[in-house]
């Protein structure tokens, strides 16, 4: 059993995944839709943009983004139907960002769709922008997991863009996954929508499409066969190299009698439920001469409990751990020793682009609300690249 005698340098406070805010630019607001804990907020924060209104339900992640961000007034405990009823409550802005549930996308929801269950969230969304009227955001941004493209074969991701289209916004998509910017696996889809008169980037003509980094070939076959939509397809750089951040960049460094370490049994347990092939790949870990770092994850498969060990340099997706069995689990091991452990609070938030977030809430509701947040420093890049210059047009025009 892992015991080692020195502890790893102490990395706890690295910022290497902050950023500072940008200068503020008064004429860049945007609305958190779906707040959650407030990740995209510092996401838009960073590259310039300032919070003109923020929206849950949830009162736990409610006080986590309070506990983070402080007192915030311009945060509404509120079901998004209830906001669509009450449009004049809501403030003008010149951005919504919506990263809708995306339970009913998944296969964690069965794939149940976007009219049923939590996901139907998005309809209350889009009545709230019809109720706003002339006053609804030039841009909308929305989000979700890359399932939402294949729901019900491909019906929800088009009968969404349908209702954005009936609004007066012409659409673009693009999938960008956090491990461009941090160690955790998590693509994620992304729909811009922009109203009449937003000045358009150079454009890529939907016929002229190819598979790319951004845009796979499964959503640029999405976006050729609903052909019917209106498009706005811009031309966006490449994000930066995948992968190019490791997990032992956003690791604590604990001593070896930290109370976080699993006890022998427990840790021999996780061991003992790996396949052959990931124990192969734990062993060598295990005899290797120094310290090298896995997250397991605990999946039913044929109707067993078995641990699957990634050795990638990246964790897995962070997930919500409805039932424990999304925690993400820390295998560490070299020098013929390992040892075991959840990954903590502050570790997630670093992989959510979040380093140096507030911690205000137990363990267990903090992984919940980082399972269910958008990376920070993707919605950074987007910003950047992609709603930056489409504002600063507004506020020239």
């Amino acid at each position: 059993m892992p015991n080692p005698s020195t502890p790893l340098p102490d990395k706890s406070h690295d910022k290497s995944h902050a950023s500072e805010p940008a200068s503020e630019n008064a004429a860049k607001t945007f609305g958190e839709f779906f707040a959650g804990v407030g990740l995209a907020r510092i996401g838009f924060e960073r590259s310039g943009w300032r919070v003109a209104f923020a929206n849950d339900l949830d009162a736990q992640k409610h006080r986590m983004y309070e506990g983070h961000f402080g007192p915030s007034p311009e945060y509404r405990l509120a079901d998004v139907h209830a906001l669509a009823d009450d449009p004049a409550a809501v403030p003008d802005m010149t951005l919504a960002h919506a990263s809708f549930p995306c339970t009913d996308l998944s296969l964690a929801g069965a794939r149940r769709g976007i009219h049923a269950g939590e996901s139907s969230a998005f309809w209350g969304f889009h009545q709230l922008l019809k109720a706003m009227g002339d006053r609804k955001p030039p841009l909308v941004l929305l989000e979700n997991v890359t399932g939402f493209l294949t729901s019900q074969s491909g019906g929800d991701f088009h009968a969404a863009l349908t209702a954005m289209n009936e609004l007066g916004y012409a659409v673009d998509a693009f999938v960008l996954d956090a491990a461009h910017f941090v160690p955790q696996s998590r693509p994620r889809l992304f729909v811009v929508c922009k109203q009449p008169g937003v000045r358009d980037l150079p454009a890529a003509p939907v016929e002229q499409l190819t598979a790319s980094t951004l845009r796979p070939a499964a959503l640029v076959a999405a976006i050729t066969k609903f052909d019917d939509l209106n498009w706005a397809i811009a031309e966006l750089p490449e994000p930066p190299a995948y992968g190019r951040a490791k997990l032992d960049s956003v690791l604590d460094r604990l001593p070896a009698d930290s109370p976080q370490w699993w006890s022998e049994e427990r840790a021999v347990y996780l061991y003992n439920q790996m396949s052959d092939r990931h124990r192969a790949q734990a062993d060598a870990m295990i005899a290797g001469r120094q310290w090298s770092f896995g997250t397991v994850f605990r999946r039913v498969r044929k109707g067993r409990s078995m641990a699957e060990l990634r050795t990638d340099g990246l964790a897995g997706c962070l997930r919500t751990p409805k039932g424990g069995s999304g925690r993400q689990i820390l295998f560490q091991a070299g020098f013929g020793e390992y040892r075991v452990r959840l990954l903590n609070a502050d570790e997630c938030a670093r992989l959510m682009g979040a380093s140096g977030y507030r911690m205000t809430a137990p363990l267990n509701q903090a992984l919940f609300g980082f399972g269910d947040a958008v990376c920070a420093d993707a919605i950074d890049w987007i910003a950047v690249h992609y709603l930056n210059p489409l504002a600063d047009a507004l506020v020239s025009a």
